[in-house]
């Protein structure tokens, strides 16, 4: 049965376009855990766009179930979760100009960085996930780096205009999936899957969890919170 784990890094974007202290994704990291998500995800930027270091601070007090921070894999970031010591860092890519992440990690450009980084979060006991695109390269790479756990980008998939091309998209991430548990390696798989696009996943018996965010906060405007994170919820655990 395949977990959630609920990204409030959106409920921080709300609360930020009016520079108030509401939405707080404290209050809706609590709530999602209430409504059966496995685990809580933010994404503590160098810029702190939306996640900031009160946010981080009290979500390691609160969260019972698995929090896990997202971040890029500079020093400034290293040394804060060496602090706070979640319970999964999952490294990714960060570009000032983007949205939201915008691809997958090239782990096979710098290995020696990531190497000594997985190290230096291992050694405050702290499991490391990889945040990569469905290619060979780089799963193989994040094993070769230590990496406990690779989260598969499926971007490209949510973004797929035919059937035909979500079809194709699928498969490469099967096959990614499989190689990952040949390695030895836990799969999660996340970005841009919403209430539709996630039903494909019931054929990925690999994926034991799935990171979603925005479309739980979009739906949340409808229904709720708590309802959105649960309807999600009962989708992900049938897989």
């Amino acid at each position: 049965m395949a977990r959630l784990a609920v990204n409030v890094d959106h409920v921080a974007t709300v609360r930020q376009a009016r520079g108030t202290n509401s939405p707080d994704p404290v209050i809706a990291a609590g709530l999602a855990e209430l409504a059966g998500a496995e685990g809580i995800i933010c994404h503590l930027r160098e810029d702190r766009r939306h996640v900031n270091d009160r946010d981080l601070r009290l979500l390691r007090e609160t969260v019972k179930t698995r929090l896990n921070l997202e971040m890029a894999a500079v020093p400034e970031m290293v040394q804060i979760a060496r602090r706070v010591r979640p319970d999964l860092v999952t490294l990714v890519p960060e570009k000032r100009q983007e949205i939201t992440t915008e691809g997958g990690l090239d782990v096979c450009g710098r290995p020696d960085l990531y190497k000594r980084v997985v190290g230096k979060l291992k050694d405050r006991d702290i499991r490391v996930s990889f945040f990569v695109d469905p290619d060979p390269r780089q799963i193989e790479a994040a094993g070769r780096m230590g990496g406990d756990i690779v989260e598969i980008h499926t971007g490209q998939y949510a973004e797929a205009r035919t059937e035909a091309e979500a079809a194709e998209r699928f498969e490469r991430i099967l096959e990614s999936a499989d190689l990952a548990g040949e390695l030895k390696m836990k799969v999660s798989a996340g970005h841009g899957l919403d209430y539709v696009n996630v039903r494909r996943f019931k054929a990925a018996t690999q994926v034991e969890e799935y990171s979603i965010g925005h479309s739980i906060v979009a739906r949340a405007v409808y229904v709720g919170f708590e309802r959105a994170v649960r309807d999600m919820v009962e989708l992900v655990k049938n897989f």
